[in-house]
């Protein structure tokens, strides 16, 4: 029986109000109105002959068939991505990585490096995919990822990049008005920045430092690290931070360190690749990687 394939806006609209769950995000991100949105959405499912959205107050939720449809459709949708950029980059007679990666990692470590690298292999093209999960090697067309955590990736082989440090930090103005000298003594009476994953971040430094007095849980939340980082140099308060992601601040006089201790977390960074053999591109690049790494 042959099936009638959807046009691809009507799946790419799809694909995004269901990883939002959201029609008004959805159609910020695919350049369309929300009514735009809506309407190829109801054409889909039409097409399809099942609902793949429920109404939840003002907003939306995805049917169990919905959820599953999206989940095997990202999947596909990452495998033609992949397939167009491949034969682009063979028509410039590049050769085409896909990269997955954490956002703050992405931006604050590996893209400032990145022209090292693309200097190297002028014949190597990267595509990165930002995930806050793990990735799935078997669904997604993935040459390589980053990880953030424990080595508890089953399937894969994973190279321990360095662990991860964290000291407070903030803006050299923000210092100044509050009076943070060595000891931290004004600390208490400051604003902090808190990254909402991590809310004990904070308390743990504390204790780990030795500074007897009760933790600042009460500041501004961000859901990202690089939020956190601009949240800092624009001097709206203090933050744990791992020392990492910070080194061009604190090089450039953005940000300055305060006093304490450098605290290991106990997490890692880690590249991760599939079982079995590399393409020679995805070779080159765990090795520049891991050279990078090997400097910290």
């Amino acid at each position: 029986m042959s099936i009638r394939l959807p046009s691809l806006t009507h799946l790419r609209c799809f694909e995004s109000a269901a990883r939002h769950e959201s029609f008004t995000i959805a159609a910020e991100d695919m350049g369309m109105t929300q009514s735009a949105v809506s309407k190829k959405i109801r054409e889909l499912e039409a097409d399809l002959g099942f609902d793949m959205f429920q109404r939840v107050g003002r907003g939306v939720a995805l049917t169990e068939a919905g959820r599953r449809f999206a989940e095997n459709l990202s999947a596909d949708l990452g495998g033609l991505r992949k397939t167009v950029q491949e034969a682009v980059a063979g028509g410039a007679r590049k050769t085409t990585l896909s990269i997955g990666i954490l956002p703050t990692f992405a931006n604050l470590w590996l893209i400032p490096r990145l022209p090292d690298f693309l200097a190297e292999h002028p014949d190597i093209e990267l595509s990165l995919s930002t995930r806050l999960v793990p990735f799935d090697f078997e669904r997604e067309p993935l040459d390589l990822a980053f990880h953030y955590g424990g080595e508890n990736w089953p399937g894969t082989r994973m190279h321990h990049l360095f662990g991860e440090k964290v000291a407070p930090v903030c803006s050299p103005r923000f210092r100044e008005a509050h009076g943070l000298g060595a000891d931290l003594r004004n600390l208490s009476d400051a604003p902090v920045l808190h990254l909402a994953s991590r809310t004990n971040a904070w308390p743990d430094w504390m204790a780990q430092a030795g500074i007897d007095r009760a933790a600042p849980l009460e500041g501004r939340y961000f859901d990202q690290h690089s939020m956190v980082i601009s949240a800092a140099i624009a001097s709206l308060g203090a933050a744990i931070v791992p020392m990492q992601m910070v080194e061009r601040e604190l090089a450039s006089g953005e940000l300055v360190r305060l006093g304490g201790p450098e605290v290991t977390t106990g997490q890692s960074y880690y590249l991760v690749r599939p079982v079995g053999r590399l393409s020679e591109p995805a070779e080159a690049f765990e090795g520049w990687v891991l050279r990078q790494a090997a400097r910290q």
